[in-house]
């Protein structure tokens, strides 16, 4: 098995994340995939941004939730890495527009931990649908209902569990909710008897940010299947090196 390269919130370590251009990067970059995230703007708009305000990322303040789509339109998303500007907050229709012929895995993250915004799970379901990129999309959140409500909307649906600290017995816990794929940091994936346990009952491991080559190694040494990182580029450079 070779581990796949998931550029996160698009090749974001070179271009503005979550952004069309982040995303175009990856894809460049010859990543497998991409992951992202979604949430609702006051419209009911699904909207890829990771954070619950836009300060961090744009030349606006507040919250995602109290701004329509053309509200949220009206700002620039902040360039620290070329003098490119009038980037934009992108849908998740925009990002489909510009991914679905590439064959590009997309991890939608659904940015449900803080707000649950009514709606989003189904919202987001049918944009995949329109787009016909049900085979190509694994759903994952922090926030677990939404990943129940997933697989009950769409009993086909691909889905893993993210998190962070504090789980006891992981991969049962997964496997008992009909979760077959966990998004760890890489800080929890060094105990092989973890990598052992997730594989003696299938469950796939996406990991999250892996941005230091002897990690990356480690992975691949022990046929991880996704590397989610902001830097794809090396990524590939340390699969292909494995080969």
């Amino acid at each position: 098995m070779t581990t796949k390269v998931w550029a996160h919130r698009g090749a974001s370590g070179y271009a503005p994340e979550n952004t069309l251009t982040a995303f175009d990067l990856a894809q460049k970059q010859d990543a497998d995939g991409v992951e992202l995230d979604v949430q609702l703007t006051k419209d009911g708009k699904v909207v890829v941004i990771h954070d619950e305000t836009i300060d961090r990322v744009t030349s606006g303040s507040g919250f995602v939730k109290d701004y329509t789509l053309e509200e949220l339109k009206q700002f620039d998303c902040n360039n620290k890495f070329t003098s490119e500007d009038n980037i934009k907050v992108p849908t998740l229709d925009e990002v489909f527009e510009l991914l679905s012929p590439t064959g590009l895995t997309v991890n939608v993250e659904l940015k449900t931990g803080v707000f649950q915004y009514a709606g989003i799970e189904k919202k987001t379901l049918e944009i995949v649908k329109k787009w016909k990129m049900e085979e190509k999309v694994i759903y994952s959140s922090f926030y677990h209902p939404s990943i129940l409500k997933m697989i009950e909307l769409d009993q086909d649906a691909k889905v893993g569990f993210l998190y962070s600290d504090g789980f006891i017995d992981v991969p049962e816990y997964a496997q008992g909710h009909g979760v077959m794929a966990l998004h760890p940091p890489i800080w929890r994936v060094t105990d092989s008897d973890f990598i052992k346990a997730c594989k003696e009952k299938g469950i796939a491991l996406h990991v999250w940010y892996v941005d230091e080559e002897k990690y990356m190694q480690f992975l691949v040494a022990n046929q991880i299947e996704a590397i989610i990182t902001n830097f794809p580029d090396v990524g590939r450079k340390v699969v292909n090196s494995d080969r």
